[in-house]
């Protein structure tokens, strides 16, 4: 239980979201609780703020922290889109169609 106290209170490990986005080749993307699916054109993830889809071209996954909740793709990044919580199921039948 200390630990899970330890985790809401410290400032590093918050479950914050982030998206820092370096020269549109590398993305570290925080408050990540789950990698859906990815390719090298699409990955999809599912953050703290909702579902976030990133596309663009030889995109890789460079970093993989699931504790941290941290994710860094590098790649050449055309766009970033998020699923807001609003648009309950048609959202998510649109990302449905977008990863097949």
């Amino acid at each position: 239980m200390s630990q899970y106290q330890d985790m809401n209170t410290t400032k590093g490990s918050v479950p914050e979201h982030d998206v820092i986005m370096r020269g549109r080749k590398l993305l570290d993307i925080t408050g990540v609780k789950q990698v859906e699916s990815f390719d090298n054109e699409e990955f999809l993830l599912e953050t703290v703020m909702g579902f976030l889809a990133i596309r663009g071209q030889n995109l890789q996954m460079k970093n993989l922290d699931v504790d941290k909740g941290i994710v860094s793709i590098k790649g050449k990044v055309f766009d970033l889109v998020y699923l807001d919580d609003q648009h309950g199921e048609k959202a998510k039948g649109f990302f449905s169609k977008l990863f097949r």
